[in-house]
């Protein structure tokens, strides 16, 4: 894999997959490796995606300092991997809990970022964040599944405070549209990719300036897509429309039967949904 030097000395590897105007990606997890978007169900037919391994995770180093892992801490590895790529602007995808660290780069270097994707994406750094209370109503469209049953008493165990390995384990169904083999190897995959102790460091409180952050978006000019899944819970549909009304130029779109990892659940229409977007601005 390609690779470059992060400011503080962290070596930092990226994938290159497909052909075309480039679009940088960014993982969630928080903080697991890239290789779970694969090729984000076939848009690497119609883009060159770059898709970086965060520090700690994947084929990239371990910094010298934990401390670094906080996201807002990254801001600088995504830009060092613009300059390194010679890219003026980018267009910019980011997943789940990348939506973070890609809401911060976005409010730091607004002239670096000319379209914005957020895909199922978290946005505490606008002070917008998922419930129990949204994961309960995204629960609840999955009664019939035959799996329901038992992963909501692993749910209700988790909201107590005494969910164990094995109840994070019972609740991945909620996670995906359809709970096949696909879908089962794909969560199967997340423990060994994700760095727990830089999760736990990625989110913290202090890495957010939401006020700071709404006002520099609110007058940004770039175009911003939000790609909800129908069954997701982070965020339902209704909130990821929210978030997209804190953007100056924003749409919402809900992929019909899709949970959190949409490109799974529904490749050519992901693939072919974003873009279209990206073409808008070409």
């Amino acid at each position: 894999m390609p690779a470059f030097t992060a400011p503080d000395g962290t070596e930092l590897a990226y994938q290159v997959m497909g052909e075309g105007e480039p679009l940088l990606c960014l993982p969630g997890g928080p903080m697991r490796a890239s290789a779970y978007l694969g090729d984000l169900g076939g848009l690497s037919s119609h883009r060159r995606l770059i898709v970086l391994d965060l520090r700690g995770t994947g084929a990239s180093g371990i910094p010298a300092d934990p401390a670094t892992y906080r996201c807002d801490r990254q801001i600088t590895d995504v830009e060092a991997l613009r300059a390194h790529l010679g890219l003026e602007r980018v267009d910019l995808l980011a997943h789940s809990a990348g939506g973070d660290l890609a809401l911060l780069y976005a409010a730091r270097y607004p002239r670096r970022v000319r379209t914005l994707t957020l895909v199922t994406a978290r946005a505490r750094a606008l002070g917008v964040d998922f419930t129990e209370e949204h994961r309960r109503e995204a629960a609840a469209l999955r009664k019939a599944e035959p799996w329901f049953a038992d992963a909501n008493e692993s749910y209700e165990r988790i909201w107590a405070g005494s969910g164990t390995d094995d109840d994070w384990d019972a609740v991945a169904p909620f996670f995906y549209g359809r709970w096949d083999t696909a879908a089962q190897a794909h969560a199967a995959s997340d423990v060994e990719q994700s760095n727990e102790v830089a999760a736990e460091l990625y989110a913290s409180p202090d890495a957010f300036d939401p006020v700071g952050a709404r006002t520099v978006v609110a007058g940004w000019d770039a175009r911003v897509l939000l790609i909800a899944g129908e069954l997701d819970s982070g965020p339902l549909p209704r909130v990821a429309a929210a978030i997209a009304e804190l953007f100056r130029a924003a749409e919402t779109v809900v992929l019909p039967g899709a949970g959190h990892f949409p490109w799974l659940d529904d490749p050519r229409r992901f693939a072919e949904t974003v873009n279209a977007f990206l073409d808008q601005g070409h």
